[in-house]
């Protein structure tokens, strides 16, 4: 309980030490928002683009096109062809009329396709596979390719394979960038923590020799730079909320180009508190490594 009241204590003195100094206060704190701003903005476009890359389906799937014109009995001894070569795949035939109705709700070229004598699309098949092997994907599709009534084979999920790799190169970018940057905010509170030991010297020998200890000296510091490091994280929300706010217009007129319904979605209740406690940790961290080397120097 005595503990509890002498953090309590340091953490109203850190605080009035903040009031009466509210220029450095809030340049210090800016600066910590500004720096942890730049993580906080890339986990939130690195997780709604992991959301909307979830949405897609990276299961490896083989589209296998017929020729054009070719009979219905073609077209059902193909199928079981290639249900016989694609073991436990999902195969679903997409008939040509159903894609030529598809592409005729387009309006824009609804009346280039009526103006053509017949139907230019030709019968395929969509082969869902479990198999992710690359071999064996390009094994198949060459066994697919040598079907007589079989017009072009494509590997159709290599693009969400390659988003996927491009999420997971950007979440190290930003672990490698969030890593810099909070050396950075140590560094920032290490120089504040510093110049205010610096002034309270005399402050500080007048408690030396009325007894006060090392750990009761070091204490409000402590605070001092979680306290900022916690100014500086809401700031650092704060810029990360106005990011989304700007950039969610233009991502969703982006993603109407692409007939995608998606919303940017802001951090959440838990990125904003993990936010915090990590620049108030950061804050602390600089405070303690700062009053550890220079409070022993003060004599």
């Amino acid at each position: 309980m005595n503990w509890l009241r002498l953090q309590v204590l340091a953490g109203r003195r850190a605080a009035r030490q903040m009031v009466r100094q509210p220029f450095n206060t809030l340049l210090a704190a800016l600066v910590v928002g500004i720096a942890a701003a730049l993580p906080a903005t890339g986990y939130m476009l690195l997780d709604n683009l992991q959301r909307l890359a979830g949405g897609v389906s990276a299961a490896p799937e083989i589209s296998v096109f017929m020729q054009p014109g070719a009979s219905a009995d073609t077209v059902k001894d193909s199928e079981r062809k290639i249900r016989a070569l694609a073991k436990g795949a999902q195969v679903e035939p997409i008939p040509r009329d159903a894609t030529l109705q598809r592409f005729r709700n387009n309006d824009a070229l609804a009346e280039i396709l009526d103006a053509l004598p017949d139907n230019p699309f030709a019968d395929a098949f969509v082969v869902r596979l479990k198999d992710t092997d690359a071999q064996a994907l390009e094994a198949l599709r060459g066994e697919l390719v040598k079907l007589p009534e079989v017009e072009h084979v494509q590997l159709d999920s290599d693009w969400a394979r390659r988003l996927d790799a491009l999420v997971a190169l950007g979440r190290q970018a930003l672990t490698m960038l969030a890593c810099a940057l909070g050396l950075g905010l140590v560094a920032v509170t290490f120089n504040t923590i510093r110049l205010q030991l610096l002034t309270q010297r005399d402050e500080i020998e007048v408690s030396r020799l009325l007894g006060a200890t090392d750990a009761w000296i070091r204490r409000p510091f402590h605070w001092f730079g979680a306290l900022q490091g916690l100014l500086g994280g809401a700031l650092a929300g704060l810029l990360a909320l106005i990011a989304t706010r700007l950039l969610a217009q233009p991502m969703g007129d982006l993603a109407g180009l692409y007939s995608l319904e998606f919303a940017l979605r802001p951090l959440g209740a838990a990125d904003w508190a993990a936010l915090l406690a990590i620049c108030a940790l950061l804050g602390w961290l600089g405070a303690s490594v700062s009053v550890r080397r220079h409070l022993s120097r003060i004599s």
